[in-house]
């Protein structure tokens, strides 16, 4: 895409510091650093968001996670945690419409980034779970 600023990170029209790149994925650190290390990983061709993902593109890139989660742990073993955080249209705080997983290391409470699930366990009950699921379950593709 020509005005994607990802598309141009990693076709190095614009710098970046690149943590791993291969034919299908490139990770970079995030200008931000929430945290020391924070990296985002981007799939080279362009998809908006999850719903574009195909099923190859998605077993590429996925796949490819855990090995640079791990050089992450390897390179700061005060490492305490890891957050993979992949926002997914503007309500759910996406900004950059290409696709990207945050992989967010974690040293300790203190480190300025908190992720809050309310407990919402009395409004579902077990019909209304049931419900949901059968919702899903009868799109999955």
């Amino acid at each position: 895409m020509d005005n994607c600023i990802f598309c141009k990170i990693s076709q190095k029209e614009i710098p970046s510091h690149t943590v791993y790149e291969d034919d299908v994925v490139y990770a970079f650190l995030d200008i931000s650093q929430v945290t020391p290390g924070h990296t985002l990983v981007i799939p080279k061709k362009h998809v908006m968001d999850i719903f574009d993902f195909d099923d190859a593109l998605a077993a590429d890139v996925f796949a490819r996670i855990p090995k640079i989660a791990q050089a992450i742990e390897d390179a700061f073993p005060a490492i305490e945690g890891l957050n993979i955080v992949n926002n997914n249209k503007a309500l759910a705080y996406q900004s950059v419409f290409h696709s990207h997983i945050h992989l967010i290391p974690r040293y300790s409470k203190e480190d300025d980034f908190s992720m809050h699930f309310g407990d919402h366990t009395a409004d579902y009950t077990t019909e209304k779970l049931a419900d949901i699921a059968d919702k899903i379950r009868k799109q999955v593709r």
